[in-house]
């Protein structure tokens, strides 16, 4: 008997009603902005209710000028958002100068949106990424957007140079005491200038910016950011400001001309401009230049103090990074203390550290490593001199390394060539030459490894003096040795208020207890 059999179609994949949305960035000057953010609305409103089978989800808007970075684009990673929601099937964008000016994070997005099963259509180009083989055609024309948004940025700054060589430009973020009026011109908040004027003439009593941040902070002053804490460099910055007299240091922060677009602190490797008398000042010059030279000479002061402690600049945090800069005195007990805590106790656990108990954990570290100095540093000597020698010989390694990477080499060439001539699958040619540049960066780093003599014979010959220094010094140190200390030690590296590390000149480190739990 003949069996019935009834074909089931495939599915297509593609939902009834398509859920389509837009995403468009605007132009950064308000009423335009406005405008034409209205007009985007009711056209792609107009052009998703007119289309058969989709539904409008929304529409994303970014200013113009957030295009260049994915990070600042609220509405774009909103988007992106509702899409991993499964709230979007289809987007349609202008093009693609507008959904992104960067080709990695263009393709990236594009990548992600296709692996949720999304398509994006670009009007402009006529690119429906719901084709594969059209992802070659994105980043071209990528690329191009790209190199669109460099040249505006360019044409940006050669702009704000312009107005800074005529005096015209004074700045585009105001500090505390200042708002700004028409366009970069600053004019006196009186409101916060009162606070600025209290901060210089605070300072010229003599009182610190360490006792200046907390006062405001317990004031509940606002910083121009809107935070009520305060810290000392935000004290220093005001203290140190120049537009507070009136002038104005231009381009203290330049920007990169590579893409992605860095800011840096500008030391020298771009142009500046100092326009003297470019707006009001909150504060007359000589009192600008009385806080200078306060300044200087409390630095001044500072260091030479500094320079008589042994300490300076060798203890260093292990939770946070950061050095113990301030040798704090309460009470009668000298303590160091985590600048990163120092600031503010919440940020690092690890608080002040009592200066004796370093001392006395030091003396008791040294002792340890004197009776018990062949089974610590010669056996680590002995491994370098080992090493060390094998890499002055003819190193078979260092052939084999060689021979991997010539052979790696030629086969990604030979698959590049057969790539080229479209004898292998791209996709399959993508995931093989992947696979053969993580072995080459591999056998480099292992090649840059053989190849560190003069950082080992460095290494050998400070631990051989370590060592030597160990052997000539006294069999037992009764009391902290201020240059068997500066002569041994490289770094004190507190874990915790109980517990450093000392680490020798050579790399080595010692771990010892501090306080009650050393006893």
């Amino acid at each position: 008997m003949a069996s019935n059999v009834t074909m089931i179609p495939p599915k297509t994949g593609q939902p009834d009603i398509l859920r389509v949305a837009a995403y468009c960035r605007v132009s950064s000057d308000s009423t335009d902005q406005l405008h034409s953010y209205a007009a985007q609305i009711r056209e792609y409103t107009r052009q998703i209710s007119d289309h058969d089978g989709w539904e409008m989800v929304d529409v994303y808007a970014d200013e113009g000028l957030t295009g260049t970075k994915l990070d600042k684009r609220e509405d774009f990673n909103r988007m992106m958002a509702d899409c991993r929601k499964g709230k979007i099937d289809r987007i349609l964008v202008k093009s693609i100068s507008r959904f992104a000016r960067n080709t990695r994070d263009c393709l990236a997005s594009l990548r992600e949106l296709s692996r949720l099963g999304i398509s994006v259509y670009f009007e402009k180009e006529n690119i429906d990424t719901g084709t594969l083989t059209t992802e070659l055609m994105v980043s071209v024309s990528a690329s191009l957007a790209q190199q669109e948004s460099i040249s505006i940025s360019q044409n940006m700054r050669m702009s704000w140079e312009r107005m800074m060589e005529k005096g015209e430009f004074i700045t585009t973020n105001p500090p505390l005491g200042y708002e700004l009026s028409d366009g970069c011109r600053l004019k006196i908040k009186e409101d916060e200038a009162e606070t600025v004027r209290w901060i210089f003439q605070t300072y010229l009593e003599g009182i610190s910016t360490r006792q200046i941040a907390a006062e405001l902070t317990k004031r509940g002053v606002r910083t121009t950011e809107g935070n009520t804490t305060w810290n000392p460099r935000s004290i220093q910055l005001i203290l140190t400001n120049e537009k507070y007299m009136g002038d104005t240091l231009c381009k203290k922060r330049y920007t990169t001309d590579t893409f992605p677009f860095i800011v840096k602190r500008n030391r020298g490797e771009a142009d500046q401009y100092y326009i003297e008398n470019s707006h009001p000042g909150i504060i007359t010059k000589e009192t600008f230049a009385r806080v200078q030279e306060l300044r200087e000479n409390r630095s001044r002061k500072k260091q030479t103090e500094m320079q008589d402690y042994p300490l300076r600049s060798k203890v260093i945090c292990g939770n946070c990074g950061t050095l113990f800069l301030r040798r704090v005195t309460q009470n009668g007990l000298v303590s160091w203390v985590c600048r990163k805590h120092d600031e503010r106790a919440a940020d690092c656990s690890v608080g002040r550290i009592p200066e004796q108990e370093l001392y006395t954990a030091f003396v008791r570290m040294y002792n340890k490593l004197k009776l018990h100095e062949g089974i610590v540093l010669q056996p680590v000597l002995n491994q370098l001199d080992d090493l060390n020698t094998a890499l002055q010989r003819d190193n078979p390694a260092m052939l084999e390394v060689n021979r991997a990477i010539a052979q790696a080499t030629e086969q990604s060439y030979n698959i590049s060539k057969l790539r080229a001539g479209g004898l292998l699958d791209a996709d399959a040619c993508a995931a093989k030459l992947t696979a053969i540049s993580a072995q080459l960066t591999q056998l480099r780093a292992k090649r840059r490894r053989l190849l560190q003599n003069d950082d080992i014979e460095e290494t050998v010959e400070t631990i051989r003096q370590t060592v030597e220094m160990v052997r000539n010094g006294p069999d037992i140190l009764e009391s902290f040795d201020e240059t068997m200390f500066a002569s041994l030690i490289e770094r004190i590296i507190v874990d915790s208020r109980s517990g450093v590390r000392f680490r020798l000149k050579g790399g080595i480190e010692l771990a010892e207890q501090l306080g009650e739990a050393a006893r």
